[in-house]
């Protein structure tokens, strides 16, 4: 799954190189490595609402939503929310980059959690028609005093017992290692991290360093050339 972070620097280098464009440090290299990977990885939730609304194909390999979900597969993950008694809600796991869907056990059965508006939350636990049941639960999310995200669930009553809920976390930090030698910065693998992007997003991070690099070294020319290029994976991809 995850993309060499030294094959990549190695790739913006020698295009550099060859379009003498200057030089990047890995110092600037790890900045601009995360900053594209970030990029690429909050790119894929615009582009899933985008083809959500279009008809998808059956050939094998080739549904662009399909493909989206597989890329983000990697970072889906289901925990434990905590229960505090002072509060009556529940906190999330503190990995949480993008909340999910929110179920309990009740009564030996795993049932989906509704989230709603505070407004409605109050409304409907308070409603003789409408009040939420150990079948239906509702949930809302704020803030406490000390800005941490707070849920509060309940079904016939407020929901002590057993609440998770699946969202994803976010891409780890990138860092192309190295040691100092007679002045020289050599790879180092062992304090290094790697892309953790899907395996077919090599080039498409190569180009939005080259792009990002060429800001960074105000070279208009590096900028112009992979952001063409970028633009053209994206229509490629869309089409």
């Amino acid at each position: 799954m995850a993309i060499s972070v030294d094959t990549v620097y190695q790739r913006v280098l020698a295009i550099l190189n060859k379009e003498q464009r200057g030089y990047l440090t890995p110092v600037e290299f790890n900045l601009l490595a995360n900053q594209a990977q970030m990029s690429i990885f909050e790119q894929y939730f615009n582009d899933i609402s985008q083809f959500s609304r279009i008809p998808g194909n059956d050939t094998e390999f080739s549904d662009p939503l399909e493909n989206l979900h597989e890329k983000i597969e990697f970072f889906q993950k289901d925990g434990a929310m905590t229960f505090s008694s002072s509060n009556g809600g529940w906190s999330l796991p503190a990995d949480v980059y993008k909340e999910g869907e929110i179920y309990a056990t009740i009564g030996g059965n795993k049932v989906s959690v509704q989230k709603v508006t505070k407004k409605d939350y109050e409304l409907l636990i308070t409603s003789p028609l409408m009040k939420p049941t150990n079948k239906n639960p509702i949930a809302y999310t704020y803030l406490n005093e000390s800005s941490n995200r707070i849920t509060k669930v309940h079904a016939s009553a407020l929901i002590e017992a057993d609440v998770r809920i699946s969202y994803l976390i976010k891409p780890a930090d990138v860092v192309w290692g190295y040691s100092t030698v007679l002045g020289e910065a050599l790879y180092n693998a062992s304090n290094s991290s790697d892309f953790k992007l899907h395996a077919t997003e090599e080039t498409k991070l190569v180009i939005k360093i080259l792009e990002l690099a060429g800001l960074l070294i105000q070279d208009i020319g590096t900028y112009q050339v992979a952001d063409k290029e970028d633009k053209q994976k994206i229509q490629q991809e869309k089409s």
